[in-house]
């Protein structure tokens, strides 16, 4: 299954692949380049989304999109907490395409405050929430509202996390089997950590 490469001008988002850098929960990169893939039909719905917000003054910032299998391990291995990630022996949304990780930013640039930040494993992530600031609830709703207008599902504990419905339809790809070349050279085969 050929990937969507989700580049401008086709586009237009930000892409700032936080699994590319050290500013993630491993505290250094996973991946070896700033690349964002989808499939086709989520590519359909980010081009959505796009336009959605667009309409409203906004762009879309990517933080993570097509996730290879053996980047699922490595994030595994590191914090295996099935209620922010998925057991890379089931597999994950993103590990197929079918998922992507984003946040909202104004006509300046700005990241919209959105309670926390990504990846922030805290109950204070999850949708619904209403111990962070009413300016956060409200961002946090508008992007629901752009993506869930756009046909995406959410998924609740993580306000940055929006998936196909029914993502198990499409196959899980390794970093060869997607071509994506996101992974180092060398890395280890999917599999947890010995011991």
């Amino acid at each position: 299954m050929p990937l969507v490469a989700i580049t401008p001008p086709d586009f237009p988002v930000l892409i700032d692949l936080r699994y590319a850098t050290s500013d993630n929960i491993t505290g250094q990169p996973v991946y070896a380049r700033q690349a964002a893939f989808l499939n086709a039909e989520a590519a359909e719905l980010l081009a959505r989304a796009i336009a959605l917000a667009g309409a409203l003054g906004y762009r879309l910032r990517i933080f993570d999109a097509y996730r290879p299998t053996e980047a699922q391990w490595v994030l595994w291995n590191h914090t295996p907490d099935p209620n922010f990630l998925a057991d890379p022996r089931r597999g994950s949304p993103h590990s197929r395409g079918a998922a992507v990780d984003l946040t909202l930013v104004d006509a300046d640039g700005h990241d919209l405050d959105m309670g926390t930040a990504f990846d922030a494993f805290t109950p204070l992530s999850h949708h619904g929430r209403l111990d962070i600031s009413v300016t956060a609830q409200r961002n946090r709703a508008l992007l629901l509202g752009l993506m869930t207008a756009a046909g995406w599902d959410f998924y609740r504990n993580e306000w940055w996390h929006y998936q196909l419905f029914d993502p198990r339809r499409h196959a899980l790809l390794s970093d060869a089997e997607a071509g994506s070349a996101l992974m180092p050279p060398n890395t280890p085969p999917n599999t947890p950590n010995a011991g």
